[in-house]
């Protein structure tokens, strides 16, 4: 029978400060950096306290996880891990959460007090190692000292949507745990969050309102930062008659079946709301840092507003007439009064005409032929059937195009992938997250091959583990399978002119379906375009985990909707110099070309889908 010590420990005052701060959940994976914190953990888990602890199957994956609670659920996510190893895998995952601004707190091993300074087996020096990564890094050397370093790392996190490091000696993590004294050194904090409900100044929002009031075509650009404030964007968009488009992460803030919601802008994105760009006099940023300048209004053709939480990304996309300094949600409620309801709706109507058109295109495009399979097939058929309150995750790779050209999230659902970052590692990761983060909901994992035998077919194994955890046990990985890096091999030809080098971009072929069923779960196999919708509703007929192994065709173009010269020449470049897929490359963006361009002729000339072209 094992003795449980009590808890008495600086390790165990941590857990409780943390579980103040509204912390549920500790993403982990042990080691003898952390050890006594680890066992810190068992306590709390021996004496039922609401805290739980999930080990994937790497620290990378930790971090990626917490990073993920944080986006889905928007408290604290919490990752550990051991010294300089763990630590240090750990990073990527902390990035994530640095790139797309999220609350994030890692509670780092390290050797024992004296050793420091003495490069002693497995000594770093963590604080100089995290300093890029946290906003707030700090190694906890004595008892009295532990409150105000984890109060300020909740709080730092909370407020600045930010990761922050907590550094603990693996002796310190062992010491008895200690009131903070009444002494002029030492600081007592407190654990009260920090509301970041923030408004402008009434002046700033009135100007903000006057340059609204004075457009007449009106485009809103609407990014992750405005979570929460859907209905918000919804009615401003109402009363200026504006059309919205969405960064990729703000995918689920406004419902796909909103006619003037032009989805992605980009590369990634569709050509009414590059058209909207194009056309606009009037540019509203909401939550969003969109980085390409090339896909917004040209300096001086727009005047600009943006609302944003995080004061360093104001005004540095466009040159904004106005920058307002607050949350979407709060700021949207007091601007809205002062906006006048516009009588013309011209613009908005056109773009969801347009809106419209594109989306007749998009399903041609799904419906071209491919060897063997159209990857754009697979999400379109998916889209059609994805259940009540779904939550999708993608990779950056070509699943992230397929996402955002064919994924219609409706209001309820959610969907995010690693923004900023642009990993390919982060679709899993993400999707058991959100199995423990909203238990109750169906989720789906769009992963292309490689990216899945990166950090996808191990955390099958944590699923196995966890699955009887949730309440709602049906999780689909959908796995693109066509032996390469597609996106990685595309960029090489359109950005660099290079032909695909197979050396570099070929994938092991892997029987995936195989694999699943040799975990237990369901396995279903599809190489013919005629059971793609089929194998579709045995997954979510499915109570349970299931694989959809697919394969598809690698040399299906992720066309942008529009598309430039450097593109081109860049795509003729790469084919001049013996590209090994070229003819198929060839016929196959043919085949897109065509379809994209016929359609918008056929918009043009006001041709109707029965017409003869």
């Amino acid at each position: 029978m094992s003795v449980i010590q009590p808890r008495n420990t600086v390790s165990d005052f941590v857990l409780d400060r943390l579980m103040e701060w509204g912390v549920d959940t500790v993403f982990g994976y042990p080691g003898d950096g952390i050890g006594a914190f680890d066992g810190a953990l068992a306590r709390a888990d021996h004496d039922d306290l609401p805290l739980r602890y999930i080990r994937p199957t790497h620290e990378e994956i930790c971090g990626l996880m917490a990073t993920a609670y944080a986006k889905w659920t928007g408290r604290l996510g919490v990752c550990t891990a051991t010294s300089s190893p763990g630590a240090f895998h750990m990073l990527n995952g902390l990035y994530d959460a640095k790139m797309d601004n999220q609350p994030v707190v890692a509670v780092i091993g390290q050797q024992n007090l004296a050793s420091l300074g003495s490069g002693y087996q497995q000594e770093s020096n963590l604080e100089r190692t995290f300093a890029d990564v946290g906003a707030y890094v700090q190694t906890i050397v004595t008892p009295e000292q532990a409150q105000v370093v984890v109060d300020r790392a909740c709080r730092t996190a909370l407020t600045h949507r930010q990761p922050c490091v907590i550094v603990i000696p693996h002796d310190v993590q062992a010491m008895t745990r200690e009131e903070p004294p009444q002494r002029m050194e030492v600081s007592r904090s407190s654990s009260a969050p920090t509301s970041t409900a923030i408004a402008p100044p009434s002046d700033e929002l009135r100007r903000a309102a006057d340059v609204l009031n004075a457009g007449k075509k009106v485009a809103f650009l609407v990014g992750a930062g405005a979570l929460g404030a859907t209905d918000e964007v919804l009615a401003l968009a109402e009363k200026t008659g504006a059309g919205i488009t969405t960064a990729l992460r703000g995918k689920d803030v406004v419902p796909g079946d909103v006619p003037y919601n032009t989805e992605q802008l980009g590369l990634l994105g569709t050509l009414p709301s590059y058209k909207m760009m194009q056309e606009c006099d009037t540019l509203l940023m909401i939550g969003s840092n969109y980085p390409y300048g090339g896909y917004l209004p040209a300096t001086g053709q727009a005047r600009g507003v943006q609302i944003d939480l995080r004061p360093s990304q104001l005004g540095v996309r466009y040159p904004m007439e106005v920058t307002l300094w607050g949350d979407a949600k709060t700021t949207l409620q007091a601007l809205l009064p002062l906006v006048e309801q516009t009588a013309d709706t011209s613009f908005q109507d056109t773009t969801a005409e347009r809106m419209r058109e594109w989306e007749g295109v998009l399903a041609a495009l799904a419906q071209n032929e491919a060897e063997p399979i159209n990857p754009r097939q697979v999400f379109h058929e998916m889209n059609e059937r994805l259940p009540a309150g779904a939550v999708v995750t993608c990779d950056a790779g070509s699943t992230a195009d397929w996402y955002g050209h064919h994924v219609r999230l409706k209001r309820g659902m959610r969907g995010d992938l690693s923004g900023r970052l642009a990993t390919m590692l982060a679709a899993m990761p993400y999707a058991v997250a959100a199995k423990f983060a909203l238990p109750g909901r169906p989720v789906v994992c769009t992963i292309g091959d490689g990216a899945f035998q990166m950090l996808g077919m191990n955390e099958l194994i944590t699923v196995k583990k966890y699955q009887h955890l949730w309440e709602n046990k049906q999780l689909v990985v959908l796995v693109l399978h066509n032996d390469d890096l597609t996106q990685v091999s595309w960029e090489m030809r359109t950005e660099d002119g290079n032909p695909r080098w197979t050396g570099s971009q070929a994938v092991e072929s892997v029987d995936y379906a195989a694999f699943a069923e040799t975990l237990g779960f369901q396995g279903l196999k599809v190489t013919d375009p005629s059971k793609v919708g089929e194998a579709w509703d045995a997954a979510f007929a499915y109570d349970g985990v299931t694989v959809l192994d697919v394969h598809t065709d690698k040399n299906v173009p992720p066309l942008p909707p529009h598309i430039s010269f450097k593109f081109a020449a860049n795509m003729a470049e790469a084919l001049l110099k013996g590209d090994p897929d070229e003819w198929d490359v060839v016929k196959s963006s043919a085949k897109a070309l065509v379809t994209q361009k016929a359609a918008e002729v056929k918009e043009a000339l006001h041709l109707g889908d029965d017409d003869d072209a």
